[in-house]
């Protein structure tokens, strides 16, 4: 049965904490750029843990359940963290391919936009630029996605661990779409501020739901197959740090809006294509059940 009253609470609390935070950096009018970007930065991280804070009120003091209704405590099959960990960087390199096909961006393994970068900074021109757009790549490739895990997870633990589960009861296809629409409503302030979808911030705001959908029926069928927040934290850990990679390689006069990064349409396919595959291999919707030791059964 839909608990309807837990399911309000959490979403009530959700934005009432994580919006304010989104839309703070427009009160910043006359605080200089670099200070205002920092300050920004640091408020959404804040607000990235909004989900994750009204997951545990309303377990807690709503639902009356233990802390442990939320699985911080369950990891499930180990394989699913390698898909978390290594998925989104194959989906970004797929759309940054479908990024040149198309004509988006243009080729560029001169890395102009690094070199404009470095020659603006001080003592920047006396590194190689190809070592640091590898150690950028390597960096993105291996730490980051587990560093992101501290901010993901206060996402996760309220999209996947909290509301995932609760809107199961209307059906495994329902409750990924709704999480997944809702996902994407919460991110508008950010896109409205020309975050992601840089110069469409009614149409971006749309096009971050089309996103949210996406991503989150991937990052749904890692959860439902491990019902722990962890690889859902993992995998979203992982997209922060590498949706933006293939940039490095284009030319910088193209429009990061359509193209370049993993929330831009030329990404959609990849991530359509691997949906698809769930569906005709019938690994989605998920059949088996995730007992509390982590063991598959069916």
């Amino acid at each position: 049965m839909l608990e309807r009253k837990s399911l309000t609470w959490f979403l009530v609390i959700t934005f009432l904490i994580s919006w304010p935070l989104f839309l703070a950096p427009l009160a910043f009018t006359d605080m200089d750029a670099t200070t205002k970007q920092l300050t920004t930065q640091g408020l959404w991280a804040v607000a990235m843990w909004g989900p994750g804070i009204a997951a545990i009120i309303t377990t807690l003091f709503i639902a009356k359940k233990p802390f442990s209704s939320l699985r911080l405590n369950t990891l499930g099959p180990k394989r699913f963290y390698l898909w978390a960990w290594f998925l989104p960087l194959g989906l970004t390199i797929i759309g940054g391919l479908f990024t040149l096909l198309f004509g988006i961006a243009k080729l560029d393994l001169n890395f102009t936009m690094i070199r404009d970068a470095m020659a603006s900074a001080a003592n920047g021109s006396e590194v190689p630029v190809e070592v640091i757009v590898l150690t950028q790549i390597l960096f993105a490739i291996t730490l980051a996605p587990f560093i992101n895990v501290l901010f993901a997870l206060g996402e996760e633990l309220g999209w996947r661990g909290f509301l995932l589960p609760h809107l199961m009861p209307l059906g495994q296809w329902k409750a990924i779409l709704i999480s997944g629409v809702i996902w994407g409503v919460w991110h508008a302030p950010a896109i409205m501020q020309g975050h992601n979808y840089p110069g469409y911030p009614i149409l971006g705001s749309f096009m971050m739901i089309v996103f949210c959908v996406l991503l989150g029926t991937i990052i749904a069928w890692m959860y439902l197959n491990t019902k722990s927040p962890w690889v859902a934290a993992l995998a979203h850990g992982s997209v922060n740090a590498v949706a933006g990679l293939p940039i490095v390689f284009f030319q910088p006069d193209f429009n990061m809006a359509f193209g370049g990064t993993l929330v831009t349409p030329t990404a959609w396919i990849g991530m359509a294509l691997f949906i698809a595959w769930l569906v005709w291999t019938k690994r989605l919707p998920v059949q088996s059940q995730v007992e509390e030791t982590g063991a598959t059964v069916s």
